[in-house]
């Protein structure tokens, strides 16, 4: 190990802090920021000791999830890179990160409060940000996508599938698959198979709309 790597966690610390996070995000995707971490420790079954020794404090948490989730959207670019053909590397890349932030109703609560220029943060950031590049240049090169297509237009679509996500899949699951088809038609990506996911219906539309947030904030 290089004197910069942490030293691996026991088994039992390594679970509390797992519950942590995962306590951590589901209060956050609940909640907003408005969470403290005695809050969480309560909500984890822990003792405050317990994650003040993990997370000495909510910036150090935010960052930690931080990277917790680029490390998986790094993962899915290098990965979908690896494909021979430039367009459906572009489209398996796009697909797969709007599939986890679909289910990630946290993560724009994490990239409000992550220190985006600090250490681990801002390398997984910028390492992100030249594999996205690398995705969106080739796929251009290759014809296979609009020619002013750019690594700004997936961080977009994510946004995008992600805010219909968030508003839909309570009441109606997969919804985002539908709007992020169309959005690839408009990028010019060939047309994969349909997933068959159907407009909402009226009632489910009324179930989207926006609802008065309790005074607690739960």
């Amino acid at each position: 190990m290089s004197p910069d790597t942490p030293r691996p966690l026991r088994a039992d610390a390594e679970r509390n802090r797992r519950l942590i996070m995962s306590t951590a995000a589901r209060m956050f995707a609940r909640r907003g920021s408005a969470v403290t971490l005695n809050e969480i420790a309560r909500e984890a079954g822990l003792g405050v000791a317990t994650v003040y020794r993990r997370f000495p404090d909510l910036q150090t948490l935010f960052d930690a999830l931080f990277v917790e989730r680029f490390t998986v959207f790094l993962g899915l670019a290098t990965a979908a890179a690896e494909r021979p053909d430039a367009g459906q590397a572009l489209r398996h890349y796009l697909l797969e990160a709007a599939r986890w932030r679909a289910e990630d109703q946290a993560l724009e609560v994490i990239l409000a409060h992550a220190d985006l220029e600090a250490g681990p943060v801002g390398r997984l950031r910028d390492e992100l940000g030249e594999q996205v590049a690398g995705l969106a240049g080739r796929a251009v090169a290759a014809g296979a996508v609009r020619e002013d297509f750019a690594g700004a237009d997936v961080y977009a679509f994510v946004y995008m599938v992600g805010a219909i996500a968030d508003r839909t899949e309570e009441a109606a699951p997969g919804t985002w698959r539908r709007y992020a088809e169309a959005l690839l038609i408009g990028f010019g990506l060939e047309h994969a198979p349909p997933t068959h996911t159907s407009a909402l219906s009226d009632g489910q539309l009324r179930e989207t709309w926006p609802k008065p947030t309790p005074a607690n904030g739960d």
